[in-house]
């Protein structure tokens, strides 16, 4: 009797968090933000798909710049991009299209699983990283303010950028829009000043050599970027364990 009441309770809890969840997709900014971003995901995800059926080789381009993107970084993606071959009219909008995504996709997520309204089992370690890396910084960012954030977001360094810069906007008490405006100006103006720079760099060296050896110049180049994010992180980590051992 009493397992059955406990079964009853629990899954009158879970419906009610459900019941929850979908008031908050359709109601509130967050739902809406998040209804935004797997539109524009699915979207991008079909233009692949169409590219990939018309023109293979130069969708396993884009396909390689945006895995490369999400993974290591816009600086990364971009020169990627350059490497293949790819020109502005390319680089630039699909980093800004990759960058929003994100954007409107995890910050959604991240306040829904502050609220617990929705936890998902395979991003709680990332949310945590996040999290902490956004707590570390809110003081300093709350200082400035808007522009604080905006610089933020611009810098690449590492647990920077958009992600973790909508996060701190969220808990300095950042209206959603508001918080929205400043995160994707600074990435979108992030975005034009690397493409700008890795182009410079790219066409610069590409004039004194071949093409093969302005690919390797472009690959050092980020491996360079890695090592420097690499070590920020350590820097970080080391400066944080400082800090809690006083």
């Amino acid at each position: 009797m009493a397992k059955e009441k406990r079964e009853k309770s629990t899954s009158e809890l879970d419906l009610n968090q459900k019941n929850q969840l979908k008031r908050a997709l359709l109601n509130s900014s967050e739902g809406r933000c998040l209804l935004i971003g797997v539109a524009l995901a699915f979207v991008f995800t079909l233009w692949l798909g169409i590219k990939l059926l018309l023109s293979p080789e130069d969708s396993q381009v884009l396909i390689g710049m945006t895995a490369t993107e999400i993974m290591f970084g816009r600086a990364a993606g971009i020169a990627f991009g350059y490497s293949m071959g790819l020109g502005y009219s390319t680089v630039i909008p699909i980093c800004v299209i990759i960058e929003t995504i994100l954007v409107l996709i995890f910050y959604p997520l991240f306040v829904f699983s502050w609220r617990h309204l929705l936890v998902i089992k395979r991003l709680k370690n990332i949310f945590e990283r996040i999290r902490k890396a956004a707590e570390a910084r809110k003081d300093t960012v709350r200082r400035y303010g808007i522009a604080g954030l905006f610089v933020f977001v611009w810098f690449p360094f590492w647990m920077t950028g958009p992600v973790v810069g909508c996060v701190i906007g969220f808990m300095i008490g950042l209206r959603i829009w508001l918080n929205m405006t400043a995160v994707l100006s600074g990435t979108y103006v992030a975005i034009i000043g690397w493409a700008v720079f890795l182009r410079q760099f790219h066409d610069r060296v590409a004039s004194y050599s071949s093409y093969a050896t302005a690919t390797i110049a472009t690959m050092a180049l980020l491996i360079l970027l890695f090592i420097i994010i690499i070590v920020g992180h350590l820097l970080h980590r080391t400066l944080h364990e400082n800090r809690n051992k006083n």
